[in-house]
């Protein structure tokens, strides 16, 4: 007979940050990247954006594993079907121990993104701690099931919501998808916009700058 039981411990996980909290600085971003990624690259879309104005704090999904079969490049995950609801709980202790580490006292324009995969750990980051943002990206990603509109009624209506997402992406249906439950749902209500850009599933850059400029 195989029973499975469980273990709490104590773990130590890292995360990226992109220059630094000063009196200058406009907006302050924390962003999810996809599957595959690590947070240390997922920063470097980031890079661009001017320095003295941008924080930007990119948690590390915790799940690593190789990629490919040469096992040279490592990869990470958020999430997985295997044990979701234990594993979410874990995963958004983490992003609270991150922002706790790094909100500053005065918080300025605060930008939540979540990119792919990322898009199910900002949603639900923000909805089971009703923590308000100026904007949030949803970025070619999908949206968790179990979301409805009532988890997101403490946003302010100035909020703004973006999804987006690119013209190729591989994964168009998904996103068609997507965009039509977003609208069907109502789950954000007036503050959802849908954009869509010329290109393939990756980092709309343009649009991250825009935004910073805003």
């Amino acid at each position: 007979m195989i029973a499975e039981k469980e273990a709490s411990y104590h773990t130590i996980q890292t995360y990226s940050v992109v220059n630094e909290y000063s009196n200058k600085t406009k907006n302050v971003w924390l962003v999810f990247h996809g599957m595959g990624y690590l947070s240390r690259y997922f920063a470097r879309y980031f890079e661009e954006l001017n320095p003295e104005e941008n924080l930007i704090i990119v948690p590390q999904a915790p799940s690593k594993y190789y990629q490919g079969p040469k096992f040279k490049h490592v990869g990470a995950s958020w999430l997985t079907r295997e044990n979701t609801v234990a594993e979410t709980k874990n995963v958004l202790a983490y992003v609270d121990s991150v922002w706790a580490n790094e909100e500053p006292e005065q918080l300025p324009n605060f930008i939540v993104l979540g990119y792919s995969q990322g898009v199910s750990i900002a949603t639900r980051w923000l909805a089971s701690r009703m923590i308000a943002c100026n904007h949030l990206v949803l970025h070619s990603g999908g949206i968790p099931k179990e979301l409805k509109p009532s988890d997101f009624e403490y946003l302010p209506l100035t909020t703004q919501v973006t999804y987006l997402y690119g013209d190729k992406d591989e994964y168009i249906t998904e996103a068609l998808k997507t965009e039509e439950s977003l609208k069907g749902s109502k789950l954000f209500g007036s503050r959802l916009t849908v954009k869509v850009f010329d290109g393939i599933h990756e980092v709309c850059v343009p649009f991250l700058s825009q935004l910073a400029d805003k």
